[in-house]
């Protein structure tokens, strides 16, 4: 007797490869044949993972067209069979497996565009933190405040790329008219994704915001955090830095350590 592991690597081998008929005699056999049992399954195993993708990533199809997004979304499935129950964890690889695919070698921002739909799917569904403790952070001895360490909120993500992503991505939004003017050439983009009720919102940075942010979602306390910028941007405005993102909610919480 099958052990229910082997049973299931049977089946999942039999998603893959029609021709393979070592399950079809565990499965019942009555008014419609095993074959055609199994061939439902598949077809919609396959429909499921392309709609969850194209949920996800429409500027991508947008960008490629429904014949190669297709194509590339069963190369996707079988390269990275769902290990999670949530459909919405389907696509979580989909940019590193663009970055590996030979026929999108031609459209070298697909990727970074795939992780900023990634990240969009992600602060959108993001659980909203708690309100931040202010009157806490206001009670700080200034001494003890270059070893405060920000927890950013599980509702934002940072991206940074060398394509134009955020006027590519704006440009390829539900009745949006096409910029004769755009150029792919024009420069990139330092990103904070972050949510506004049920908006999800793409704030650019500057350079020295970006790398701020960085450092304190890396872990590393205000103090040591702010004196590495400084380096590169001495006339950096902490104070004004702090309060807009305390007020975006950017900063969810903070500890001393």
């Amino acid at each position: 007797m099958l052990s229910l592991r082997e049973l299931q690597e049977l089946f999942a081998a039999a998603l893959d490869a029609p021709q393979d008929a070592a399950l079809l005699p565990l499965l019942v056999a009555d008014r419609i044949a095993p074959g055609e049992r199994l061939a439902v399954y598949r077809n919609n195993a396959r429909h499921n993972g392309r709609e969850a993708l194209r949920a996800v990533y429409p500027v991508l199809e947008q960008l490629v067209g429904a014949e190669f997004f297709a194509a590339a979304a069963e190369r996707y499935r079988r390269a990275h069979p769902s290990t999670s129950g949530d459909i919405h964890d389907f696509g979580r690889h989909f940019a590193d497996f663009l970055a590996g695919l030979a026929p999108a070698a031609g459209l070298p921002y697909l990727p970074d565009m795939a992780r900023l739909e990634w990240a969009i799917h992600e602060v959108f569904h993001a659980a909203a933190p708690p309100a931040f403790p202010l009157e806490r952070l206001a009670a700080v001895e200034a001494a003890a405040q270059a070893r405060l360490r920000f927890r950013l909120s599980p509702a934002c993500r940072l991206l940074a790329s060398p394509w134009p992503l955020r006027r590519l991505w704006q440009l390829h939004q539900p009745g949006v008219a096409w910029d004769e003017g755009f150029d792919l050439a024009s420069g990139g983009v330092a990103l904070l994704v972050r949510r506004s009720g049920f908006e999800v919102l793409l704030d650019a940075l500057e350079p020295g915001e970006y790398a701020l942010l960085r450092r304190l979602a890396d872990g590393q306390p205000l103090g040591a955090a702010f004196a590495a910028l400084q380096r590169t941007a001495p006339a950096f405005d902490l104070a004004a830095f702090l309060r807009r993102h305390l007020l975006a909610s950017t900063l969810a919480d903070f500890s001393l350590r």
